[in-house]
């Protein structure tokens, strides 16, 4: 009773019962009423053009037969009962007695009520009483004789056939409800099966996805809202995949990352066992130590950086910062790798202060990820550019290199968590973190790249 079939169907009977419910009790009466309202005012007005053939003479005469002539006349051109009552003022009140009908009948059925409204209100009243044979519609018009309401002509038919009507609808509508009702639960339950079978395909496909199977695809066969459910699963999917594929990568790079130093330490501090080692030779072999060291180092922080950035725990402190200063400062601390190198480090910086809004120790790490990256990937003996200028209302930095560049469909991903297009020269962290910090202290990192020029650029608030 749970599943989404027969709820829906459920849902579409209740529904159309709902529906039946309000055509059977407020359409039905409403069309009954409006029928015997019809008839009433149809006999109203036949009365009105036929009464006159009863004269008030003749009512209050002795010649029954001329009456009774008269009252046959007048019923046969109306096509309705005619019964004549006469009016007698008694102590309890009025009191109407048929003296005629045009059926013969003197001994009536009916009781008329509507005679005495007549008489008394002294014009024609409608209404209808339940007979013998079923209810009637009764139009009385009063007739007056020597100033006053002597008599009252009734004519009368009877409302079987507005009655029949009425019952022949409600059946029809019965009937109608009982196979919209079927129909409706029958395509509430067609809908929603295909609705459940669908949703069992995404299902399917996201417990693949869950278990580790990034090649399963979920099925988009619609526009609607399933399918654009099935759309971003699927996207869902494609990130999945490729965030499974980088982190074998990175853990493929870090195993090699950490493996090389840990070796190359391993046997140097073998050979520093050597007592036979010159002190130019240790010296040698310690600088080596202390490189592979600075190299794990870094490889740590990196890591902890982004373990706490994807965490949520890495506190900035944003305040006026001069960045000239935090660059010339950065590329100072790179002067040696230049050199080893055999490249140029420009400054094209202005002379005094350029003021943002960052924090100064976060600003500095990523400028040394940038100059990093740029020397890490340049050939030698090729200058790197690091500028900052006024941008607007804001501060641009840049870091430019005339390295190979960066092919089109790996510029989108070079700020992707482990991603790298060259395994061998990193782990793929730093221009990751470098992104994360620039949005966190409400700036934009961009890159742009063209065969023979690189440039990322760091946008900050003024």
């Amino acid at each position: 009773m749970l599943s989404i079939a027969n709820r829906l169907a459920m849902l579409f009977g209740a529904i159309t019962l709902g529906v039946i419910a309000v055509v059977y009790v407020y359409v039905v009466p409403q069309l009954e009423s409006s029928l015997r309202n019809q008839r009433l005012r149809t006999l109203a007005a036949t009365a009105k053009n036929t009464v006159g053939q009863v004269r008030s003479d003749k009512v209050n005469g002795a010649d029954v037969r001329v009456l009774n002539r008269d009252v046959r006349a007048a019923g046969d051109a109306s096509s309705a009962r005619v019964t004549v009552l006469t009016i007698n003022r008694t102590s309890d009140g009025l009191q109407a007695v048929p003296v005629s009908d045009s059926t013969s009948q003197i001994t009536l059925d009916l009781d008329f009520p509507v005679a005495l409204d007549a008489a008394a209100s002294r014009k024609l009243a409608t209404g209808s009483e339940a007979g013998d044979a079923g209810r009637v519609a009764e139009a009385a018009v009063p007739i007056r004789y020597k100033h006053s309401v002597g008599s009252v002509v009734v004519f009368s038919v009877p409302l079987t056939d507005v009655e029949q009507n009425v019952a022949l609808i409600r059946r029809r509508i019965l009937e109608a409800g009982a196979i919209a009702l079927v129909g409706a639960l029958l395509a509430g339950y067609w809908v929603a099966s295909a609705l459940s079978r669908r949703v069992k395909r995404l299902e399917v496909a996201a417990g693949r996805v869950a278990s580790g199977d990034f090649a399963a695809r979920f099925p988009i066969d619609s526009a609607d809202e399933l399918g654009q459910l099935a759309r971003a699963l699927d996207r869902m999917q494609r990130q999945l995949a490729e965030l499974d594929s980088a982190r074998k990568r990175f853990i493929a790079t870090a195993s090699h990352e950490l493996r090389t130093p840990i070796f190359s330490l391993g046997g140097f501090l073998e050979l520093l066992a050597d007592e036979e080692l010159d002190d130019e030779t240790r010296r040698s072999f310690v600088q080596e130590i202390r490189g592979q060291v600075d190299r794990l180092g870094k490889l740590a922080t990196d890591l902890l950086d982004l373990s706490r950035l994807e965490a949520g725990s890495l506190e900035l402190r944003a305040e006026p910062t001069d960045v000239a200063t935090i660059c010339r400062m950065v590329a100072g601390e790179f002067a040696p790798a230049v050199a080893q190198q055999g490249s140029e480090l420009q400054l094209d910086l202005p002379s005094g202060p350029l003021e943002a809004t960052c924090d100064p120790e976060r600003l500095a790490q990523i400028m040394r990820i940038l100059i990093d990256n740029a020397l890490r990937h340049t050939p030698d003996r090729t200058g790197v550019v690091v500028s900052a200028a006024r941008d607007g209302t804001g501060v641009r930095l840049a870091v430019t290199d005339a390295g190979p560049g960066i092919k089109r469909a790996e510029l989108a991903r070079v700020f992707e968590p482990f991603y790298t297009s060259d395994d061998a020269r990193g782990s793929g962290l730093g221009l990751a973190i470098a992104r994360e910090l620039a949005e966190r202290m409400n700036g934009r990192l961009g890159a742009a790249s063209l065969p023979g020029r690189t440039t990322f650029s760091l946008e900050l608030p003024a």
